[in-house]
């Protein structure tokens, strides 16, 4: 059968233009030659399975015939994407075509660049298919919630491999260009089908990507071709509005540049985005303020969980010097009575997510205020999610859930199902060890609904998309009270006269 999963492979190849018709025998045999095959015939291919399909049945058979050690998702990936990296063109190939349609339309660049993505597999459709996504209705609109069930869970057999294999430092990070075509090894992905696309932000040289999860439509990341730490500053922000005026369809973000309210890679500066409108793009301003420093800016706070100002206007640097002048301020700023303090024992907590897009003929940008402040009752941040949030949401608040988009952990996928059971047919959940940390969360809400068959499957997607809310609040540096708005009015009253601290 082997005969025929390499025929419906170079069948694939062909028709989704990834293998042209004069590379053909070269690409078979560049398979045959990972599969340690020295004869082959080719078969008709009477139907066109999904991709996935056909290399699960060409993993299996490599693992029968010992080509990987242990039949676990981690090996499989590193095989199949080995298999992949002989349909993958060259990138000098991959470059010239997008930049060859981006002079017709960056649109059709990048529709080109998405799809070739998931044709060659990098972005794992069927995993990505996996996700439970749902919308709940909230007071700053409609939130975005996915169960993230994408990413597999690794197998002990690899952790054990990956904790006594050897790390050679190469490529220096997930993010490094090096990546692109690197075989990888038990502890880092294979990625003989990555390509990367270079780009200018600035003065500096960039590479785009889709990330091989894409948690929103085309989600893309935009690496810097060195391995340096984030930073946010002004070059951030005039790359962010850079790379709105080359990609006008796009929205882009960076994480902030400080530990607990950063990202999970700060070591290698990067910005992420997309085609996605998110929750907070479509949120209103909740009130304007003047900015006599720059008076062709439109400036106001956001109508969100946590503390957003919105600029806007037509021309990009008036954007960047507004965005800068804001950003110093808030570097700088300490109010005792809030808790702000931006910076003890010599350590900087004060820092900013921003955000970029085109709005009509206008640049915006949402610069959301952060802090990182720790004290000693609440060691994971006092600008963080609290206690009793954590057995939904436990891990740091990132530029994504800033927006609007939830990404909670795999686990809760089967804790709902079981919970769920539970609920109708009334047991304690305190009594039941996979969920009796939801228990005081379920009495909560339990009491405000009948619950059916019907209906329970609803009414827990809204309580969970009610606790993300309660944890994008708790984020929010200025809270949604009379005391938070009052002291947040208080900066923003520094900012409309063009104090200076």
């Amino acid at each position: 059968m082997i005969n025929k999963y390499i025929s419906e492979l170079i069948n694939y190849g062909l028709k989704k233009g990834l293998v042209h018709g004069a590379d053909k025998i070269y690409t078979t045999n560049r398979v045959l030659e990972v599969l340690e095959l020295s004869a082959y015939e080719e078969m008709e291919v009477t139907e066109e399975r999904d991709l996935h399909r056909i290399l699960d049945d060409i993993s299996d058979y490599a693992y029968e015939k010992g080509l990987f050690d242990e039949n676990t998702i981690a090996q499989r990936d590193l095989f199949d994407t080995k298999i992949m990296g002989c349909m993958t063109p060259m990138p000098s190939v991959v470059i010239e075509k997008f930049q060859n349609l981006y002079e017709r339309s960056p649109k059709e660049a990048t529709d080109y660049y998405y799809d070739f993505s998931k044709s060659t597999n990098y972005i794992r459709v069927d995993r990505i298919a996996k996700d439970k996504k749902w919308t709940v209705d909230t007071e700053y609109g409609v939130m975005d919630i996915t169960i993230n069930l994408s990413k597999p869970e690794k197998d002990p057999k690899d952790i054990a491999k990956a904790a006594n294999a050897k790390k050679s430092g190469y490529p220096s990070c997930l993010l490094c260009k090096e990546n692109e075509g690197y075989g990888g090894n038990i502890s880092h992905p294979a990625r003989q089908n990555h390509r990367i696309i270079p780009i200018k932000l600035g003065d500096d040289r960039y590479f785009m990507q889709y990330s091989p999860y894409v948690y929103y439509n085309e989600h893309c990341i935009i690496l810097n071709e060195k391995h340096i730490p984030m930073k946010i500053d002004k070059a951030v922000f005039e790359k962010l509005t850079d790379f709105v005026s080359a990609f006008p369809e796009y929205m882009i973000g960076s994480n902030a540049d400080l530990p607990i309210v950063g990202g999970s890679i700060l070591s290698h500066d990067h910005f992420q985005g997309g085609r996605y409108e998110f929750p907070m793009a479509k949120a209103a301003y909740e009130y304007e303020f003047p900015m006599e420093r720059f008076p062709t800016v439109r400036a106001g706070a956001v109508k969100w969980p946590m503390s957003v100002i919105r600029l806007q206007a037509k021309e990009k640097e008036d954007l960047v010097n507004a965005a800068d002048y804001i950003l110093n301020q808030w570097r700088m700023y300490d109010d005792e009575d809030a808790f702000i303090f931006h910076h003890t024992d010599g350590k900087p907590h004060n820092t900013i997510t921003p955000i970029a897009r085109r709005r009509d003929d206008k640049y915006e940008m949402d610069l959301v205020l952060r802090n990182n402040i720790t004290t000693e009752d609440k060691p994971w941040g006092v600008y963080h999610p609290t206690e009793n949030l954590h057995h939904i949401k436990k891990e740091n608040i990132g530029l994504i859930e800033v927006m609007g988009l939830a990404i909670l952990p795999s686990r809760l996928k089967t804790e709902m199902e079981i919970l769920k059971d539970a609920v109708l047919k009334g047991k304690n959940i305190r009594d039941i060890q996979e969920i009796e940390k939801h228990a005081d969360w379920v009495e909560e809400w339990q009491q405000k609904y009948t619950i059916t068959e019907e209906n329970i499957d609803e009414v827990i997607e809204r309580e969970i998309g009610n606790v993300f809310v309660q944890v994008l609040e708790c984020a929010g540096v200025y809270k949604r009270d009379q005391k938070g708005t009052v002291a947040f009015k208080k900066f923003i009253n520094i900012l409309s006269k063009g104090d200076q601290l």
